[in-house]
Formats: C-alpha cells, structure tokens, sequence
C-alpha cells in the first residue's frame, strides 16, 4: 500500500471571471486565496463584451466597433488593477486572459483550456437572473468541474 502524497490533493487550476462587479471582484480575491493556499495555477479570464456583443447588432458598424473597444480597455484596466493588487497582497504570479464572445461558452471553452480543476465565479446582482438563471447557475448545472459561487 503507497502512502499519502502531500501536496497532491485539491485542484492544481484554479479559474475565475471577473468583470468588474464587486460579485466578481469578491470572487477573485477568494479564487487568488484559494491558489495560494493550494499552490495552484490561477488563471483569470475577462470575456469583452460580456455577452453583448450579440446585442450590438442593431448598432451602426461604428457603434459596436466603439463599444468592442471599449470593453476591451476595460479589460486591460482590470488586468492591471489585478496585477497591481496581486503585487500588494503578495499573490504568486498568475494568467489573465482576454477573449470576446458570449461569457458562459467562454468560460467552458477556457476552463477545458487550462484544464481548469475548479470555476470560482460571483453571483450575479441582477434581479432578473431570478427567473432566467444566471451564469453562475449555468456553470453549476454543466457539472463539468467544481463551482464555486462568491456572493
């Protein structure tokens, strides 16, 4: 019988979705503290856009190109705010990534990916999500990995 190999249990990829929302953020700060503690990689993934771009189709050509770039500075901003509290807190280094399209494919893609061992997500603070479903629920209900939902 082999004995117990420490440090070989728990994930080893840690995902997480930020999109600004304090929901988002409080996820990836526990996500951030979750790796550290695991010695895990900790990717983090902004989707531009967050789902709208497939609303921008009755925009004229110049307003959904205006509003993609956009969203995409807001994404660099968010990586920087991230490495900038990553350095502050002394988190290891870790991946930010940036890629357009609707939010829950994204994630799936990604997570397949990175072969992500865990999904750290903020709950959503729309009302209407009540009744629709939210990502967060969507991701939970694929049951591809762990889902950790951060109020």
């Amino acid at each position: 019988m082999s004995g117990f190999e420490l440090g070989t249990d728990g994930p080893m990829v840690v995902l997480t979705a930020v999109d600004g929302s304090r929901t988002s953020l409080r996820a990836a700060a526990y996500a951030a503290g979750l790796a550290r503690r695991q010695g895990s990689r900790l990717v983090v993934l902004y989707v531009a856009g967050g789902g709208a771009i497939g609303g921008l189709a009755g925009l004229s050509p110049g307003s959904a190109a205006a509003i993609a770039v956009s969203s995409r500075e807001y994404g660099e901003l968010l990586r920087a705010q991230a490495v900038a509290a990553a350095e502050y807190m002394g988190i290891p280094p870790f991946e930010f990534l940036t890629t357009e399209g609707d939010p829950y494919n994204e994630i799936v893609r990604v997570a397949k990916e990175v072969r992500a061992d865990t999904v750290v997500i903020g709950a959503s603070e729309s009302a209407g999500h009540r009744l629709v479903g939210s990502l967060a629920v969507r991701l939970v209900r694929a049951g591809l990995w762990p889902v950790t939902v951060v109020p």
